[in-house]
């Protein structure tokens, strides 16, 4: 078993990287662009949705309480005639993506923490290149990657988005477990 406190340095690292590697993915390669698609009508719906005050929550249109309620014929009519919406509301005003990054790298810290923690608890100092790589860089890519699923089997999320989230985890999961695979702590 290796001490956690020998691993700070490939838990930023690694933490590191990821966060930049979503910036070359999502800023540079762009492929993400197409995960939204915008409304022919935006500015009208936009209007009609201001003048509800809608404060920012995660909302269901038609939203049941509970099973019961679900199996009401007026509920299933609402269902029926649509649209069925899931939307997240956010706070109006500027555009500042700063708080978000933090929260982002914090995530990727945490993710590198556990995929740390799980290589340390499996392995002892000195081991191979290829088992710190695989416990690190599986670990990373279960954190990263494998909840995007929920959203496309619960929430109807286009599943191109899913498989290109999926894919992103992949490569943060490989890096990952490079990282640390490189900068196990010698026996």
């Amino acid at each position: 078993m290796v001490a956690l406190s020998a691993l700070l340095l490939p838990i930023l690292i690694a933490a590191v990287a990821v966060f930049f590697l979503s910036f070359l993915f999502h800023m540079v390669l762009r492929y993400h662009t197409t995960d939204f698609v915008k409304l022919s009508n935006e500015d009208a719906v936009m209007s009609s949705l201001r003048s509800f005050k809608i404060p920012p929550g995660d909302y269901m249109m038609p939203c049941g309480t509970g099973p019961e309620s679900m199996k009401d014929p007026a509920f299933l009519e609402k269902f029926k005639q649509g649209p069925v919406v899931v939307m997240t509301v956010m706070p109006a005003g500027n555009m500042s993506m700063g708080k978000q990054l933090v929260q982002w790298f914090i995530y990727c810290l945490v993710v590198s923490l556990i995929a740390g923690y799980i290589a340390a608890a499996a392995l002892p100092a000195g081991s191979p290149y290829l088992a710190v790589f695989r416990f690190a860089g599986c670990t990373a890519f279960l954190c990263y990657a494998m909840a995007q699923f929920q959203d496309s089997i619960w929430y109807k999320r286009k599943w191109t988005t899913t498989m290109k989230n999926v894919f992103d985890g992949l490569i943060y999961g490989l890096f990952t477990g490079g990282i640390f695979g490189a900068m196990w702590p010698k026996g």
